[in-house]
């Protein structure tokens, strides 16, 4: 099994290329999943706005899922490429084996806990009378596919290390493909309303768990998925774990942050409010996907050449990759800038919505220019092994400033000062990451 790798030998342009770009049409067709649910819904005359809110109340649960799949699947596929850079096969083969194990028993544990509280959990998320029986309906259906949601998270991430980035591509067009055409059918066609739009998801997600499970199994894999590989060591499983918390320390933040924020939008705003930050979320996911998937493009390179000792390589990559993300948020920081009622209006036309989240992208998006450079450089710890210095970088946005300001800044200047919390947590986080990235690259 002695195969050149190009990841150490191919131009780094190329080699980014190569891998970003099927990484960023994935991320923006995974965030269809949500963002179709939402536009479907919120166009329905027997949903609207409420629906949204049902949806948008429910969505942390959804970032946990995603979470698990993202501690496992970074953690895997990180530990898998620096394994591959040292030619340790056997210990890659491992890695892969005791990924899935314990992304498919998260999936299960999960599903059982939603199933079992969920009402508890939707009211401690926020959910208002009129909006519960809209959240429950969506997310006793979702909560069931959660094994299969997580598994294709987390494989995916190593279908990509294991080479086949296109493959990774079209795990993601395969689910929000089906998705986007069963969300018209069940919502539209049969009248099923929310329970139409959680089946479809879940039908999308069983589709995409069978295609990375059968690329394991199947020819075109060059690591296969052994059942000798599936007992667990803990020493590996620690390995893994400890690789991917940053990722998932973001997207828990990214939970309790949407937790926390739909509780201060229904104080402040009502439901109305809590509609409209769903719309600017579903907005914001679609600007920032390109960013996660020119992250989870650069990673196995970055990871892969500081393995195998090739520094010029890494910094060579990193340094490109933030040029890119920053020409993306720039681009995403104009539309929002531009377009403000034609991005709410895809979502529903009301005019209280209209009004809200209009004035709510001004504010919430103000300084997205810096966030590129934020996501890229503190998760460039990650990929070469210093978790810890990513973890606390990844987590100064979201937990360490953001959350602050969320319950502080409306305290002092009501709704329109929440709006303002995101753009200060942008700023200043920021900073500090410039700091400790100009740092790490001088030593490098």
């Amino acid at each position: 099994m002695n195969y050149i790798n190009p990841l150490g030998e191919e131009k780094i342009s190329k080699l980014l290329i190569k891998f970003s770009v099927p990484a960023i049409v994935g991320m923006m067709i995974n965030a269809l999943y949500n963002v179709v649910d939402r536009i479907f819904i919120g166009n329905s005359p027997e949903l609207g706005t409420d629906g949204i809110a049902g949806i948008t109340i429910g969505f942390p649960i959804m970032i946990i899922f995603l979470a698990m799949g993202v501690l496992f699947g970074v953690g895997g596929a990180t530990n898998f490429s620096m394994n591959l850079g040292r030619k340790n096969y056997e210990e890659a083969e491992n890695t892969l084996g005791n990924t899935f194990v314990m992304l498919i028993s998260t999936g299960f544990l999960l599903m059982a806990i939603v199933q079992i509280n969920l009402k508890p959990i939707l009211l401690l998320f926020g959910a208002s009378e009129a909006i519960l029986p809209y959240s429950m309906e969506y997310m006793r259906i979702i909560s069931l596919g959660a094994p299969f949601h997580i598994v294709s998270i987390g494989m995916n991430h190593l279908i990509r290390a294991d080479g086949n980035p296109k493959l990774a591509m079209y795990t993601m067009f395969l689910g929000a493909g089906t998705n986007i055409i069963l969300d018209p059918v069940f919502i539209y066609g049969f009248r099923m309303g929310m329970k139409g739009a959680a089946l479809a998801t879940i039908i999308s997600q069983l589709l995409s768990f069978l295609w990375v499970v059968s690329y394991f199994i199947g020819k075109q894999s060059r690591n296969k998925l052994k059942p000798k590989y599936m007992k667990l060591k803990f020493n590996l499983v620690s390995k893994i774990t400890v690789l991917g918390l940053p990722g998932f320390l973001l997207q828990l933040a990214s939970s309790l942050l949407n937790a926390t924020l739909n509780k201060s939008l229904f104080i402040y705003g009502g439901d109305i409010a809590v509609s409209g930050m769903g719309v600017i979320n579903s907005i914001q996911t679609l600007l920032i996907m390109p960013i996660i998937g020119l992250n989870q493009g650069v990673q196995p390179i970055v990871s892969f050449n500081y393995g195998a000792q090739k520094y010029d390589r890494v910094k060579e990559a990193i340094k490109l990759a933030i040029k890119a993300a920053t020409i993306v948020v720039t681009f995403g920081f104009l539309i929002t800038r531009l377009f403000p009622v034609q991005l709410i209006s895809l979502f529903n036309r009301d005019l209280d919505l209209i009004k809200f989240g209009r004035s709510a992208i001004f504010a919430w998006f103000l300084c997205f220019p810096v966030v590129g450079f934020q996501i890229i450089a503190a998760n460039f710890f990650q990929a070469i092994g210093r978790p810890k210095s990513s973890m606390f970088l990844t987590l100064t946005r979201q937990l360490i400033l953001l959350i602050p300001a969320i319950i502080i800044f409306p305290k002092l200047w009501g709704l329109e000062g929440l709006l303002y919390a995101a753009p200060f947590a942008d700023f200043f986080s920021f900073l500090l990451t410039a700091t400790f990235f100009y740092l790490s690259i001088k030593k490098l």
